[in-house]
């Protein structure tokens, strides 16, 4: 019997996964700044809870995700030794890509800043969760823009960026518009516009004159000679024109002498403005460097030290440029020093950014209050950009459920009101929360949820049973419940802590 087998990348740890608690989101309204209506958010907690609590509002939304996460170049945890790091920085990778990759609209893709520690593996954990047809590109950015002379072994002038499409059949990549003259166009006519020359020979597959006779024919040199279209063995090739066309564009035709006599030539002239896909190598010049990006975050705070990684604007800038809209969402859960979040509002994108750290207050929210009051670092004066907008600034809820002190139970969050507790509940149970009459929520037109801390018996089941239109069911969840009652078959009730703990792990902290 012929074994099955499955190419994947393995280490421990790799099927240990946790359902992760969706908190809810709490809008602390004195850090939110600029105009009310905004949709943008900023988001101050730990990524993996983050991107949890926005699967059920944003899953599918998401246009582009950029993400720069640790590089795992032996400082990001500490506390382990090699040999276990980098199993829990794939464990810590994979369980975010997850989530990020659910996120993404179908046209949508995602471009994951590395360098050469971890890309090879974890494109190979994409593969996994993207599908290896969906991967776009690696991507070659150069952060140097200068060879590092004290270097041990290599200088390292770039870094990659893996992009991975949710669907590459819809991904759209825009061309790059470039005013710029290739090199190549290394010859100007009187009239000042630059071109190169191309052979007016064939030159390729079907390049003889038996496989297109009608393109076999004489042209006079200057010297009044005539020339065919000879190829380098000395047969009869063809032109790539025909007779009537080189009659009508005699501008275009060029004459070159070299020691075999003359040869035909016509003229490819560049034009004004062209279009060109992207190239996956990016330089410096076009997208920013790591000095650059140094030199902005000291502008921005008057300390290049502020952040020790940042990235370009510019970088992002060209990213946004050729996969996003305006309007489109932008998301970035390793948000550092808030530059895609950034270039994102000055392109009039919507953004949601998430970051652990003391800096989501330092720098993430600092930097955002900056640019709505109309700073100009950065690609400020490209994109003309004046100031305005504004965003919303979440905390995470702590856990609903938490170890009691004394017993081995868990217990409602005491920091928790009412209302969050059903909203709560309403994110675990995957209910939209829209309080409306008896109701905390629904999941459907004909599903709904009812939460309560009183008592459940026979006669509270019949009250809420009254409000329910035929086809339509009810979820009830309760801190109190009669035993051994008989239920409707459209109602289903569960206990608080006991059912909810089945759904998830409610902890403290997470991986």
């Amino acid at each position: 019997m012929q074994k099955a087998g499955r190419l994947e990348l393995t280490w421990v740890g790799k099927y240990d996964i946790k359902a992760v608690e969706p908190r809810i989101l709490l809008e602390d309204v004195d850090k939110s700044y600029g105009d009310s209506s905004s949709e943008n958010m900023l988001i101050h907690g730990d990524n993996l809870i983050a991107l949890q609590a926005l699967q059920q509002e944003y899953e599918g939304r998401i246009k582009c995700i950029y993400i720069d996460p640790p590089y795992n170049t032996g400082s990001a945890f500490q506390q382990y030794d090699d040999s276990v790091e980098h199993s829990i920085w794939l464990s810590l990778m994979r369980d975010r890509i997850l989530l990020l990759h659910s996120l993404l609209s179908e046209d949508g893709s995602i471009w994951i800043s590395l360098d050469d520690n971890e890309v090879h593996y974890l494109k190979i954990v994409c593969d996994e969760i993207f599908g290896r047809k969906n991967f776009v590109a690696d991507v070659a950015w150069e952060k140097a823009d200068s060879p590092r002379m004290d270097a041990k072994l290599f200088s390292t002038r770039y870094d990659h960026t893996l992009v991975f499409a949710k669907n590459i059949e819809m991904l759209q990549i825009k061309k790059i518009v470039s005013t710029e003259v290739p090199e190549h166009y290394n010859k100007i006519a009187s009239d000042g516009r630059r071109y190169y020359l191309k052979p007016l020979r064939y030159m390729g597959a079907a390049d003889s004159r038996e496989d297109r006779p009608n393109l076999y024919y004489s042209l006079t040199a200057p010297d009044g000679k005539e020339v065919f279209p000879v190829k380098t063995d000395g047969t009869d090739g063809r032109w790539r024109w025909s007779k009537d066309k080189v009659d009508s564009n005699p501008d275009l035709l060029e004459w070159v002498k070299g020691r075999n006599g003359w040869t035909a030539y016509y003229r490819i002239f560049a034009e004004a403005e062209s279009e060109r896909p992207p190239e996956t190598l990016w330089n410096f010049k076009d997208a920013g460097s790591n000095r650059v990006a140094k030199a902005e975050i000291k502008a921005l705070f008057d300390n290049a030290n502020a952040f020790d990684t940042p990235k370009p604007e510019k970088l992002i800038k060209y990213i946004l440029s050729i996969c996003t809209n305006e309007g489109d969402y932008v998301l970035d859960s390793f948000l550092g020093s808030a530059t895609s979040i950034a270039v994102a509002h000055k392109m009039n994108r919507k953004y949601i950014g998430v970051e652990l750290g003391d800096h989501a207050y330092t720098l993430c929210k600092v930097r955002l209050d900056k640019v709505i009051d109309g700073e100009q670092g950065g690609i400020s004066v490209d994109m003309n950009w004046q100031g305005g907008g504004g965003y919303h600034f979440y905390e995470l809820a702590p856990s609903l459920l938490v170890k009691n002190d004394k017993l081995p139970i868990y217990q409602i969050n005491s920091s928790y009101t009412f209302e969050m507790l059903c909203e709560a509940i309403c994110k675990i149970e995957g209910f939209r929360y829209k309080p409306q009459d008896v109701f905390h929520g629904h999941s459907s037109e004909k599903r709904f949820i009812h939460i309560t801390t009183e008592f459940i018996n026979a006669e509270y089941i019949k009250s809420l049973s009254a409000r329910l239109a035929e086809g339509q069911s009810l979820l009830i969840y309760g801190t109190k419940i009669q035993s051994d009652m008989v239920l409707p078959d459209n109602i289903e009730v569960k206990k608080i802590p006991k059912d909810l703990l089945e759904k998830c792990d409610f902890e403290s902290e997470v991986p």
